[in-house]
């Protein structure tokens, strides 16, 4: 019988499970996780007022519930925990769904000036993920800056936009819901250094923002004109084209007397975070303009944008996991078919899927496709890989080196603890907020 081990139980991992239990009456899959939850991105990187997106949990769920599948939670791979080396010996192959992690920096003066943050930092304080250190961020701003027009760039900005009454039916934390209901922030500015037709958010999420009650969307005419597409959009592939058609037609709508303002602008690059008593007070940005190759020059004209709040969205990265190779230039693991490439060569028995194997790239349904090369390639590897003996049962054995796995029933009682949590404020499901929360009610 083929053991596997899948390092990651966000999508990329729990989709590799999937594919591996259903292409193989015999194999079985531990998902391993460092963090007590499953669901990885989904529970921790999805925003919150995305419900439909969070759903998603429910079909992982039931592959986590596979009687060939087992979750163990709260178990550390590399560094300060189950070595590569270990794993290999305790499983005859081992995917790596490890995703991308850390955040790409702007490189400027000023990054790291207190009110300047990541804005991978920001989603998981508001997605109460255990590792969030504060929960400062919006206090004392008036204004905020969002470096960066994708996704994740909308998400923070819609959610610093939203009412407290409409964020309290979500599994927010009780204390970032708290946070934000208090915050004075009225001007929300979300820069891009290239044009509306280059930007990386889809129309759904960018029509969201005019959708906010009690916040005007003001996008410039002569700034998005700029952009050789913007006056004719048809030649655009049909996204890009879509969000061009949305940004005109917010060009012609009146400004109205409301509570908060969103500004969408472009072909401004970040030049430097700007200092005032001790914290950001402005970016100051250099107006750019198209290179005629896809790419933007700029233009020696600076404009400063108050802030007291920065969130630099501009792309993650990978980070290398000790005893795996690591391309630090892609941030990912040198790989062929999903296979690890150590010195070139392939590594029997070691794989990866996800943003670690491509890079951090595409939509949460991207990572199916990624997972089915990789589960065909490990299956395709089977006679040689199970030539190598392993234990029937990795579990004693890591509880032999002090490891002391979350199952499936110390995630249920998380779950159970959450909602109970949610009752006892007259909400729904609130998430716990840090380790020791939610180590007390898996019971360890």
């Amino acid at each position: 019988m083929l053991r596997v081990a899948v390092v990651g139980s966000g999508p990329s991992g729990v989709y590799t499970a999937q594919c591996l239990v259903q292409q193989d009456p015999e194999v079985r899959v531990d998902v391993l996780d460092r963090l007590p939850c499953p669901y990885g991105l989904v529970r921790y990187g999805v925003a919150p007022d995305h419900e439909k997106i969070k759903s998603l949990q429910r079909n992982l769920r039931t592959v986590l519930e596979h009687e060939r599948v087992r979750f163990l939670g709260g178990v550390t791979v590399g560094a300060g925990g189950v070595g590569v080396d270990r794993l290999r010996e305790l499983y005859h192959a081992v995917v790596y769904c490890v995703g991308a992690s850390a955040d790409r920096r702007l490189g400027i003066p000023g990054e790291d000036l207190p009110g300047s943050w990541s804005a991978t930092e920001f989603v998981s304080w508001y997605s109460a993920h255990p590792d969030t250190v504060t929960d400062g961020f919006v206090r004392g701003a008036r204004s905020a800056v969002v470096i960066g027009v994708g996704n994740v760039a909308v998400d923070v900005t819609r959610i610093l936009a939203r009412d407290a009454a409409e964020l309290s039916p979500t599994d927010m934390p009780e204390a970032a819901l708290t946070a934000l209901a208090g915050s004075e922030i009225t001007e929300i500015s979300m820069v891009g250094r290239r044009g509306p037709s280059q930007a990386r958010f889809t129309t759904k999420e960018l029509r969201e923002l005019g959708a906010l009650p009690d916040t005007d969307v003001i996008v410039d005419e002569a700034e998005l004109a700029l952009d050789p597409a913007y006056r004719d959009p048809s030649g655009l592939p049909p996204a890009q084209r879509r969000n061009v058609e949305v940004l005109r037609a917010w060009t012609a709508l009146p400004h109205r007397d409301v509570r908060r303002r969103i500004r969408l602008r472009f072909f401004l690059r970040p030049a430097e975070l700007l200092a005032d008593g001790g914290r950001v007070g402005a970016v100051r940005f250099e107006r750019t303009v198209p290179d005629g190759h896809g790419g933007v020059t700029g233009t020696g004209r600076f404009e400063d944008v108050e802030a007291q709040l920065v969130l630099r969205s501009v792309g993650y990265l990978g980070v290398p996991l000790e005893g795996l190779p690591f391309d630090a230039e892609r941030g990912t693991v040198p790989q062929r078919d999903g296979r690890v490439l150590r010195e070139g060569a392939v590594a029997p028995g070691e794989y990866v899927a996800g943003w670690i194997k491509r890079g951090p790239t595409g939509v949460i349904g991207t990572n199916r496709p990624c997972a089915k090369e990789t589960a065909a390639a490990l299956l395709a590897d089977g006679p040689a890989i199970l030539s190598r003996p392993v234990p029937d049962d990795a579990l004693p054995l890591l509880r032999e080196a002090g490891v002391e796995p979350v199952d499936w029933e110390g995630w249920l009682a998380i779950e159970r603890a959450e909602a109970a949590l949610g009752a006892s404020l007259g909400r729904g499901v609130v998430k716990l907020p840090d380790w020791a929360a939610l180590w007390a009610a898996a019971g360890r």
